[in-house]
């Protein structure tokens, strides 16, 4: 007949399943972090206007499936919008609607954005986004 001393509970707790789900969380963030860092901010209304506005002078920007810019139905260069842009920014009453096909990159949309951004353009439209209402 064996001892009672030999039937003691183990004391020790076993970790590995949570070292584990650890690290698989830690992949996860170091995964994650890019994505939320690489952004374009931009500064929205954060509220109705105050009063009635005047007309606005609209300008439309089409970035088309392939990944060409057109400003007011004349094709522009990524390298020459910042020119384009130019007498938008000087008129207080102008406002660009940006519409990028379906079909175009994403990147491309980000860079051209970032481009508006830094061309100084504050009054900015997004158009046709209602198709992607259900995705």
């Amino acid at each position: 007949m064996p001892a009672r001393a030999d039937y003691q509970p183990m004391g020790a707790m076993n970790i590995t399943p949570l070292i584990d789900v650890m690290l698989v969380l830690l992949v996860m963030l170091i995964m994650t972090i890019p994505m939320a860092t690489q952004k374009v901010s931009i500064d929205l209304p954060a509220g109705p206007p105050l009063g009635p506005t005047p007309p606005a002078k609209m300008h439309r920007l089409d970035i088309t499936a392939n990944g060409s810019l057109v400003l007011d139905g004349a094709a522009v260069d990524e390298k020459s919008l910042p020119a384009r842009l130019a007498p938008l920014v000087a008129d207080a009453q102008s406002l660009l609607t940006i519409n990028a096909d379906a079909a175009s990159r994403y990147d491309t949309f980000d860079h051209t954005l970032a481009t508006i951004k830094r061309a100084g353009i504050t009054r900015l439209g997004f158009a046709g986004n209602e198709r992607f209402a259900t995705f």
